[in-house]
């Protein structure tokens, strides 16, 4: 008898300590994706790298971003800035420092999204006496989804120190990036995408600039 308490005993205690050592991991869910936000971020550092304004060399630029608004407008000013910079300008943070004002704005900084499918889409099935249906699973013989991030970017130069004289206009510069799924017989699919550094159709690589590359072109 006293070696089956003692062997009861020595169950309950591994069992207690098998459920300390138990952890529970909290799991997030932002409003948005990871993809949706490398879409537009995306697009909007490609239409900032083609922003070229034909300015004097070392030119101190203040970038006006009073009328910038847009889905994650804050990034596409900093890829504005950023683009600047390597151009070889000098950013001043007030006006009265600048011999040019640069003032950008957005015409577009979000997503469109595209599906094309052949063969049976999600139908609900009524059940007797049931307060839900069945619902049945698509089933696709050829699906696409097409994801793609859109940017739209104008900067208006003027001469601050030239009674507002305008010195550029910027045309217009769009940015895309694209994230594409496609399936074929219900279990063949595959994924086109240029903006996730993970896929396989994107490179990773770290882009360093050096001071001695600024303005040259590099």
């Amino acid at each position: 008898m006293l070696a089956v308490q003692k062997y009861t005993s020595c169950a309950l205690l591994g069992v207690a300590l098998v459920l300390s050592g138990c952890t529970t991991a909290k799991q997030s869910n932002p409003s948005r994706t990871a993809m949706e936000e490398l879409l537009i971020s995306t697009a909007a550092e490609r239409a900032a790298d083609h922003m070229k304004l034909p300015l004097p060399k070392g030119a101190a630029v203040y970038v006006d971003a009073s009328n910038f608004e847009g889905t994650d407008s804050k990034y596409a000013v900093g890829a504005v800035r950023g683009s600047l910079l390597l151009q070889g300008y000098k950013l001043v943070a007030d006006r009265k420092d600048a011999d040019v004002t640069v003032e950008i704005r957005a015409g577009a900084l979000s997503t469109d999204n595209n599906s094309f499918l052949v063969g049976i889409p999600t139908f609900t099935v009524p059940m007797p006496f049931a307060a839900t249906g069945l619902t049945m699973p698509e089933i696709a013989l050829y699906k696409s989804q097409k994801q793609t991030g859109v940017a739209k970017l104008v900067a208006d130069a003027y001469d601050q120190r030239g009674a507002g004289r305008m010195t550029a206009l910027q045309s217009t510069q769009y940015g895309f990036a694209h994230n594409d799924k496609h399936t074929v017989m219900v279990f063949v699919s595959w994924t086109d995408n240029d903006a996730d550094p993970d896929s396989d159709d994107v490179t990773p690589q770290t882009i360093v600039h050096g001071i001695e590359d600024i303005g040259s072109g590099k």
